[in-house]
């Protein structure tokens, strides 16, 4: 085989181990689960939990590859299971597995999150293998789940502005208008200073009558009869 055909292949090779992920362990180990120690999310928020596992053994032609979660400790409650499937009541409809069979990798969603869902979650995995027959193991450590409370927004309303106008007062915004034709502040002052004076010239006005008319009954008391 030449070169020019050889090359693809060789460029094309590290994708191919990629897409599956190698299942053999870097260490000394025969396998293992990780995942991160903690994570935090809010309150009626989501989150994800990423999980990669390896092995050293041969699979078996059916490997029956499963993958189990459980939440507490190390030997808690199942909440998840790929098997039957099987979803715990408290997560129902609020967990999704992103795992295909034959991969190394994934990750397990939680949606709607409660503060009860603080707790620590392992990952679990099940394989059948041609000479040790079934095997089962899990991440020791887990990963800490923290639920932080949620944030509230808080939204402005609409705001509304008083003008003054002929009929009335006018609200902008979401009330209607009681009038029309607004003025101005300054046309306003002139309107109320007007009616003032008129008020205090028509009081002046009432006064001076008054005046005139007691004066002039004390006149004609002061004046002596005629005699015939």
């Amino acid at each position: 085989m030449g070169w020019p055909l050889l090359l693809p292949l060789l460029l094309l090779l590290p994708a191919s181990l990629q897409a599956g992920g190698s299942a053999k362990c870097k260490s000394n180990i025969s396998y293992g689960v990780n995942q991160p120690e903690h994570l935090s999310a809010p309150e009626g928020g989501s989150t994800t939990i990423p999980f990669t596992f390896c092995y050293s053994w041969e699979p078996a032609k059916d490997p029956r590859e499963s993958i189990f979660w459980r939440w507490g400790n190390f030997h808690g409650e199942f909440i998840y299971n790929t098997t039957w499937p099987f979803t715990h009541k408290h997560f129902e409809d609020r967990l999704v597995l992103n795992w295909t069979k034959g991969e190394r990798r994934g990750s397990l969603l939680i949606s709607n999150l409660r503060k009860e869902d603080e707790s620590t979650y392992f990952c679990q995995v099940q394989l059948t293998t041609q000479k040790k027959g079934k095997q089962v193991w899990q991440s020791i450590q887990g990963t800490k789940l923290t639920i932080t409370r949620a944030t509230k927004k808080t939204t402005k309303g609409p705001t509304s502005t008083i003008t003054i106008t002929t009929d009335g007062v006018s609200v902008s915004g979401d009330k209607r208008s009681l009038g029309s034709c607004p003025f101005s502040m300054e046309a306003a002052v002139g309107v109320a200073m007007t009616s003032t004076v008129f008020k205090i010239a028509i009081l002046g006005l009432i006064i001076l009558l008054r005046w005139k008319r007691s004066t002039g009954l004390q006149t004609k008391a002061r004046a002596p009869a005629r005699t015939t």
